[in-house]
């Protein structure tokens, strides 16, 4: 089962490694949908609700040793189990578009993927907290410098999360474009190289069947 229904709204989700863009493009891809006459609501994770975002201070504060790759990934899922439940589910019942900056995917390729976890103990918990929800459409921001991106933009303030080695972002990364290769049917990988409207032109593109 996903958001997608006849006459129903969709639910996108925005995802990538570190400084691929993802926060700008969320926005313009709002922008672009509300052109066309579409009510859109943005959220973003970890976060997105008021449980949700109380978990997220815990999840990105504090050294990269303060939380397991377990307690990580049911941190995740407790707080993607209230943002669905206070925020996605009556947002699309009020018949408004909704776009997430982050998503189930970015589980499954940082804790799934880059911590080692697997992706079948991430989609688990998900379908704990969850159940069979998910996005219409995923899309996936690639960009090979992102990573130089957002050190230049993060510096001495990055979270726990944002603050971790290139080596781990190439695997947050490989855990993507896997995650595309085994659904492509709902996970599209964009370019997300060049100025923002082409990316946005991009983005919609990925969506143009589901308008």
């Amino acid at each position: 089962m996903s958001a997608q229904g006849i006459g129903t709204p969709r639910f996108i989700t925005l995802e990538g490694g570190e400084g691929v863009g993802k926060s700008t493009q969320v926005k313009a891809l709002q922008a672009a949908l509300a052109d066309r006459g579409i009510p859109c609501t943005v959220t973003r994770e970890p976060g997105g609700s008021e449980g949700a975002e109380a978990i997220r201070a815990l999840l990105l504060g504090g050294d990269d040793s303060r939380w397991s790759a377990e307690a990580e990934a049911l941190l995740f899922a407790a707080a993607r189990a209230d943002h669905v439940e206070k925020t996605i589910r009556p947002e699309l019942e009020r018949g408004h578009w909704v776009l997430s900056d982050r998503f189930l995917d970015s589980s499954l390729a940082y804790q799934g993927g880059a911590l080692g976890l697997g992706f079948d103990r991430v989609r688990d918990l998900y379908r704990f907290g969850c159940g069979a929800f998910l996005p219409d459409r995923t899309l996936v921001l690639v960009l090979e410098e992102g990573a130089e991106r957002a050190r230049a933009r993060d510096t001495d303030g990055a979270d726990r999360i944002g603050g971790r080695s290139a080596e781990f972002f190439l695997k947050v990364e490989e855990a993507f474009r896997t995650i595309a290769s085994e659904e492509p049917g709902r996970v599209r990988l964009v370019n997300a190289s060049g100025i923002p409207r082409e990316v946005t032109a991009r983005l919609i593109e990925a969506i143009e069947d589901l308008l």
